[in-house]
């Protein structure tokens, strides 16, 4: 059993440790409130993006363009040569935060083909390499302070990779906070985008490709002149949407880190405080056993000395 100074070594320990802990959950607590206030700023500008390609394949449904599935050489492809973004932690100490996207990702590339992927922070990139799976070695950003500029460097290389036809599939595999205490890994395809996603369905029930129905299109809405094409605008517009996605997808990984860091810190310090209760009892207890011997060995020793001024009378 110890005694009551390695138990007081204990203690001060596990108190230095406290102290750690809810200093990493105050930190962690205010990045989540800026990460969170970065997202809802910058919300309004891409959803407004988002109408805008809406708009324009609305009233051009039989349009084929390099961004969306609905090519004819998109359909002939039987192997796709996919990329997918994986989203990671620069560090550990965050719960089943990284664990969780790396084993998604792992699952993904199992059953695929032709893959190559890009990963955005430390422990994701070690742990990929480490198993040696297909890592673009030269994709090397950082998970910490999501930028717009972070996601466009993204974009233009992705997008130029797709150009290329070095990738005909995107994905991007990122963690989405629902709630403070639900998180969810998220998988979604960023390239080509899904005509369907952006076109009322009706509107695509109605026109076949092989068709050009004037009158069903003017019944969606009114029709209007883009310069300098259709397909111009669209590029334009569409790369500032992937921009948008990568920079949504990583303020709420980073939003989602930090949450499942509070909720690791908070964690910790509730143990530590729960050994700490342990530790004081144990403490108390050797404490008192030993102020009980004591007591006791002066008893004894009084005892003793009164039998012996006893005897020499």
């Amino acid at each position: 059993m110890a005694n009551a100074r390695e138990i007081q070594n204990r203690i001060r320990s596990i108190k230095d440790t406290m102290k750690i802990t809810k200093a990493m959950y105050m930190m962690s607590s205010m990045k989540l409130r800026r990460a969170k206030q970065k997202l809802e700023d910058t919300e309004p500008f891409f959803y407004a993006l988002q109408e805008q390609i809406s708009s324009i394949l609305s009233r051009f449904p039989e349009m084929h363009h390099l961004y969306f599935d609905n090519r004819e050489k998109d359909r002939r492809e039987l192997v796709k040569k996919k990329g997918y973004i994986v989203i990671t932690g620069d560090k550990g100490m965050a719960g089943a935060y990284n664990h969780n996207v790396m084993k998604k990702a792992q699952e993904l590339a199992k059953n695929a083909e032709d893959y190559h992927m890009y990963v955005v922070g430390e422990v994701g990139r070690h742990h990929f390499a480490a198993l040696n799976y297909p890592v673009d070695e030269t994709f090397l950003f950082s998970a910490n302070n999501p930028s717009i500029h972070r996601a466009r460097v993204i974009t233009e290389r992705i997008v130029d990779l797709y150009n290329r036809e070095e990738l005909d599939e995107v994905y991007v595999i990122y963690t989405r906070m629902i709630n403070s205490m639900k998180e969810e890994v998220e998988v979604q395809q960023l390239l080509p985008l899904k005509t369907r996603q952006f076109v009322r369905q009706e509107l695509l029930d109605k026109v076949q490709p092989s068709e050009f129905d004037k009158e069903t299109l003017e019944s969606a809405d009114d029709w209007f002149l883009i310069y300098p094409s259709p397909k111009k605008v669209l590029e334009k517009l569409v790369y500032n949407y992937v921009t948008g996605f990568i920079y949504g997808a990583l303020v709420e990984s980073s939003a989602s880190e930090e949450n499942s860091r509070m909720m690791a810190m908070q964690s910790a310090t509730n143990n530590a405080e729960a050994m700490l209760t342990i530790l004081s009892i144990q403490y108390n207890r050797i404490r008192q056993a030993a102020i009980t011997q004591e007591i006791t060995e002066v008893i004894g020793g009084a005892k003793a000395l009164k039998k012996k001024k006893k005897l020499v009378r």
